[in-house]
């Protein structure tokens, strides 16, 4: 599918966004095993979202509910069944990755798998750990979807991440709630932590020290009454847009604002730019708030080292907003970007070159300079989501029409994003 944009000349009105992806993920997986009911609000409306969904349903859940709101039916720590057929997570690095710590102790083997792009992705760093716990996975080349998991009793472990990884952490806590006695995670720099947040909502006892993170294994999980809030990733496309577009003036409601997510918003003020938070409140232990964005003039900055590992998601439309700003952008330490849906360092730098955008390709990053114009161009999503969306935002400051190929990928995680940006971009 392709999508034309005309550039606006400004972003603005108020527009809520869907529910946090990675919030919806946890909820969901921990509402399978735990005891009774769990409601769960403003869910992720993305299709990797709806992947773990059908898991846990062929699983032995009983889902029911439609568009963002949906009732799981828990069945405890030891109610989960064999499925009939393999899992399917879809495109979805998160299903795959997380849902394999629960598999892992489940007394029955799975094989799960995912489209051609999941299928690339290598999964080494959830199966070192899970080994060690004593699971049994066969993967495709030894690193690669799909995944066999021969489930058993596991073992506690105190584990070191190599690499910052909120997907792994996670994967590794998972597994820990089936095992006797205490398993430790320990990150090297901090990760999103809405893992810990949200076993601590359904009952888990979760301690956090420094960058070490233990949990008490088999604890009583209960279901609860939950509300995803939106998206901050999501939200961060139509922040940049309004950054960028002069006039603008835009408000984003109900917004998660999890500190191990809103360095997007410290960074972003760093720069410069006029964002508020004129309201905030905590919502089953994650912070939400509306976001007041005015059109600014930024410096231009430098993401390397832990910031890196925090604005990992939010680097391609970061790109696009470095090129207008004064200093330009470097980015570093952010060889993650290479195993993504695609290579997203990569497929940014020629995306930006289409558009007349001087930028260098770094073997972990980018050298974007500032004050750069940006020119109509066809744009290629190569099945990447946040691609298909940061050169959206790239074309609504283009000097004419700009197209899009490939933004049906934006409905990974935002189907409602092209409706969306033409509701807050004037002409």
């Amino acid at each position: 599918m392709q999508k034309r944009i005309s550039p606006a000349l400004a972003i603005s009105g108020e527009i809520s966004l869907p529910g946090d992806k990675s919030i919806s993920h946890r909820y969901a997986m921990i509402a399978s095993i735990a005891e009774g009911a769990t409601r769960i609000r403003n869910y992720s409306t993305g299709a990797d979202c709806h992947s773990t969904l059908s898991c846990v349903r062929a699983l032995g859940i009983e889902v029911e509910g439609a568009g963002t709101e949906f009732v799981i039916q828990g069945r405890g720590l030891d109610g989960l069944r064999k499925p009939a057929g393999d899992l399917d997570a879809g495109n979805s690095g998160s299903t795959i990755r997380m849902l394999s710590g629960i598999l892992a102790a489940q007394p029955f083997g799975t094989r799960i798998f995912g489209d051609e792009s999941l299928s690339r992705r290598p999964m080494q760093r959830i199966l070192a750990p899970l080994e060690r716990m004593g699971a049994r996975i066969r993967a495709r080349d030894g690193k690669f979807p799909p995944l066999e998991i021969q489930g058993g009793e596991l073992r506690p472990i105190d584990y070191t991440l190599p690499v910052a990884s909120a997907q792994v952490k996670t994967c590794v806590l998972f597994a820990g709630l089936f095992a006797e006695g205490e398993t430790s995670v320990t990150e090297p720099v901090r990760s999103r932590d809405h893992t810990e947040l949200a076993l601590r909502e359904f009952g888990a006892e979760v301690t956090v020290v420094r960058q070490r993170i233990t949990l008490r294994g088999r604890p009583k999980l209960t279901g609860r009454e939950l509300a995803v809030p939106s998206d901050l990733s999501s939200a961060a496309f139509f922040i940049v847009a309004a950054l960028l577009a002069p006039g603008s003036k835009l408000s984003i409601t109900g917004v998660g604002l999890n500190p191990t997510r809103s360095a997007l918003l410290d960074f972003l003020v760093g720069m410069g730019a006029r964002i508020r938070v004129p309201n905030l409140e905590s919502s089953h232990g994650e912070l939400v708030g509306d976001l007041l964005v005015e059109h600014s003039e930024l410096r231009g900055g430098v993401i390397d080292g832990a910031l890196t590992a925090a604005l990992i998601d939010e680097i391609p439309v970061l790109a696009v907003l470095g090129a207008a700003t004064e200093e330009g952008l470097t980015v570093r330490d952010a060889s993650e970007l290479r195993i993504k849906e695609t290579d997203r360092i990569r497929t940014v730098i020629d995306n930006l070159r289409r558009m007349g955008v001087e930028a260098e390709e770094l073997p972990d990053g980018m050298v974007i300079p500032g004050r750069q114009k940006f020119h109509a161009a066809e744009f290629d999503s190569c099945g990447d989501h946040r691609i298909a969306m940061a050169f959206a935002v790239a074309a609504l400051r283009g000097d004419g029409e700009s197209v899009i190929v490939g933004a049906e990928a934006a409905s990974v995680s935002f189907p409602e994003f092209w409706e969306t940006l033409s509701a807050c971009a004037s002409g």
